[in-house]
């Protein structure tokens, strides 16, 4: 079978990689000069299979109004004259609370225990260098409210399969002695010793390469003009260097995913949320963690890439700007300097970056069939698409030869 994958970010990628090693005929359209430029480029870098509960939980609504008002936020909503906006947030809000966020947690963590199976058969029989370890993740809690909460939601993770453990502030720094700097507002952690990290953008590009040598055609540099249909299916995709038909079509564009939907005339319940990176050399510097570190407070993740140090974090509902806001990156500095003191030198190039996370107000994406009998869909997975790409990429493959997928597909589909 023909197949066209739109977009070459870490979710096309991995649909071209499971789709040709099906011994299908595969093309990848992308806009930029190669694989994983856009949202895969400089994400947090973490892989957590264990460690998926949604944005939209039970105590979020309350923080809301105190995060808008606060310039060191960690959500910041710049309120637009768009219904696709107020549609996504009346959406997210209603998703606010335990039974939904509880639903959307088991959804999600059989969808990543699959694709946490799937990356470490890729590194065992693959030749891509990325940068992978696997190094357990921290994530730490500044008030004892917040990690009571956090420990009911381990209880509750436990039950369906995670390996967790919850961390007095000693056993902390024990397993990480580079936190001793915030020791005075650790109450605690959630320790997951199964979780890895992985640079996603040398992910992609090595993927990229892998899939070249085996046969799949990428029309880089291209753009998208129209997507023509015929009746109930895709006819063919006009493109800046000419139209392309394919006996089946998979759009993995991202954020942009929304407005093709709607250019063909159906909704999908996406929005960006800007996320923001810092990307550190900590070589000579002695006081980077080794494990994979999230601080709840301030919603921001670290994770150590080769000999790099990668800060990720914040969430502006800010529509599909790109931008780089000055404030943010410097609050983004202050807060890993704060941390992490001795990681790097703060005063070289860190590297600032922001990326659009293409997010449902659920927090599950959504893979498989769409209203069209040939289009196939693998999007919203906010946050999470690293850590999820691989078993999308497989469902959406098997989807496509008529295969039953490997796991539940409940919540999962449009």
């Amino acid at each position: 079978m023909k197949v066209v994958i739109l977009g070459a970010g870490v979710i096309g990628i991995t649909t071209a990689y499971y789709l040709n090693k099906a011994g299908h005929d595969v093309t990848v359209i992308e806009r930029n000069a190669h694989a994983g430029l856009e949202t895969s480029y400089a994400n947090g870098g973490q892989l957590s299979y264990s460690y998926v509960a949604p944005l939209a939980g039970p105590g979020v609504v309350p923080k809301i109004p105190p995060w808008l008002l606060r310039r060191d936020s960690p959500l910041r909503f710049y309120p637009k004259l768009d219904p696709d906006q107020w549609r996504w947030l009346l959406a997210f809000v209603a998703a606010c609370n335990r039974p939904q966020a509880e639903i959307s947690t088991v959804h999600l963590l059989r969808l990543a225990y699959y694709s946490r199976d799937l990356i470490h058969d890729i590194v065992a029989n693959e030749t891509i260098q990325f940068d992978y370890r696997r190094n357990g993740k921290l994530v730490i809690f500044s008030d004892d409210d917040s990690f009571e909460g956090a420990k009911k939601t381990l209880d509750f993770q436990r039950e369906h399969g995670s390996e967790q453990e919850a961390f007095s502030r000693q056993q902390v720094l024990d397993k990480e002695p580079a936190l001793q700097h915030i020791a005075n507002r650790i109450s605690g952690a959630i320790y997951t010793p199964t979780e890895d990290a992985g640079d996603c953008h040398d992910f992609c590009i090595g993927m990229e390469a892998l899939l070249r040598e085996r046969g799949v055609k990428f029309l880089t540099g291209t753009t998208i003009s129209k997507i023509e249909r015929y009746g109930n299916k895709i006819s063919t995709i006009q493109t800046s260097q000419g139209n392309v038909t394919a006996d089946a079509y998979v759009m993995a564009l991202g954020a942009a995913n929304a407005a093709t939907a709607k250019s063909m005339g159906f909704y999908l319940p996406i929005y960006p949320l800007k996320g923001y990176s810092l990307t550190m050399d900590t070589k000579g510097f002695k006081g980077a963690p080794h494990i994979s570190v999230t601080d709840s407070k301030y919603k921001v993740v670290y994770a150590l890439l080769g000999s790099e140090l990668r800060i990720a974090g914040m969430a502006d509902i800010a529509g599909h700007d790109r931008s780089l806001q000055a404030d943010r990156v410097s609050l983004l500095i202050a807060q890993a300097k704060a941390t992490f003191p001795n990681a790097a030198d703060y005063s070289a190039d860190l590297k600032p970056w922001a990326g659009l996370r293409p997010a449902t107000p659920k927090g599950t994406p959504i893979i498989g069939k769409s209203p069209f009998t040939n289009l196939y869909l693998n999007t919203g997975h906010g946050a999470l698409g690293w850590t999820l790409a691989c078993a999308c990429a497989k469902i959406v493959a098997d989807t496509i030869a008529d295969k039953k997928a490997a796991i539940d597909l409940d919540g999962l589909t449009l």
